[in-house]
């Protein structure tokens, strides 16, 4: 009796002290996320205070200056949706089948793990490096020079790890009776992948299609690299525009310029009115990712709820 009675006891003082750890990590992992948040917040307050006065339609409808109360960001903004356009029109085909490939196709040996590892370690490559290969790639070898095109491009071989490996875990997430169940009925691995495998990792591979995006918006050293323009007064030509009439891809060949730039510029000058129009610009920035996640969020809701296994 009394050897249970101290076992007891000292299991009793074991799941004490298992409670006591277990409140202080999560005390700890909750003032680390407050802290996090505070900084956070206290950064987009300072901007919004600094950045906000500045926002006006002049402002977003104006090309830069070099009297700041003049300046906007029109080449900018429209240079950066640019940019994301091309982005998004190459890396996600070739990111989501990729990822398909790897885990639908490929057989699983020695040389699939090489490109795994190495697909998964290119996603913690620096950006400037991603810069360095499209500059003598894109701009030189291919002879895209410093265009819209060669932005793109670079942007999307930055994201392209990212696509691979959150296509690759979405398909994963999708359970083997729904493989074992279109085998059964007939269906070949592109009836699986067409009509099962895409639609049910769809809410997942947009997820790290918006993530790729978030990080490729804010980039700034590849876009440096490959020769973007800090100051640039016009847009590139709209299709079919001009005389003589601009053709239909003319703009991915042209000169441009992105947020992230333009608001280095600002914040490079001495004249503290430029630094206002850098926060403002810096607003805008933060407001077009949000709206990406907003959107991803949407469509993810949407995707899911049409999903019944």
């Amino acid at each position: 009796m009394d050897n249970h009675s101290a076992n007891l006891s000292r299991i009793r003082t074991v799941i004490r002290r298992a409670k006591r750890w277990d409140m202080i990590f999560g005390l700890t992992g909750l003032l680390a996320m407050m802290l996090c948040v505070l900084t956070l917040v206290a950064l987009f307050a300072q901007m919004a205070i600094d950045g906000v006065p500045r926002l006006s339609w002049d402002f977003l409808t104006s090309f830069p200056s070099r009297r700041p109360g003049q300046a906007g960001i029109l080449s900018a903004w429209v240079g950066t949706v640019l940019v994301m356009l091309v982005t998004v029109t190459a890396a996600v085909p070739f990111g989501v089948a990729a990822g398909v490939y790897l885990e639908e196709y490929a057989r699983k040996n020695w040389v699939t793990d090489i490109i795994e590892i190495n697909v998964t370690n290119l996603a913690g490559v620096p950006s400037i490096i991603y810069g360095l290969l499209a500059l003598g790639i894109f701009v030189y070898g291919f002879g895209f020079g410093q265009s819209i095109l060669s932005a793109g491009l670079t942007l999307a071989l930055l994201i392209l790890p990212v696509i691979i490996v959150s296509t690759r875990e979405a398909i994963r997430a999708i359970p083997q009776a729904v493989r074992e169940a279109a085998y059964a009925c007939g269906c070949t691995t592109w009836q699986l992948v067409r009509d099962h495998i895409v639609p049910y990792s769809g809410a997942g591979i947009l997820t790290g299609v918006i993530i790729g995006m978030a990080r490729a918006i804010g980039e700034t050293a590849p876009i440096i690299t490959i020769g973007a323009l800090t100051f640039i007064a016009f847009l590139p030509p709209a299709p079919f525009a001009g005389e003589p009439p601009a053709g239909l891809f003319d703009w991915l060949f042209a000169p441009f310029t992105v947020m992230p730039i333009q608001m280095f510029n600002w914040v490079s000058r001495p004249d503290p009115n430029f630094h206002y129009n850098a926060a403002a610009a810096g607003f805008i920035l933060v407001f077009m990712t949000l709206a990406m996640n907003g959107l991803a969020i949407w469509l993810r809701y949407r995707l899911r709820r049409n999903i019944k296994w």
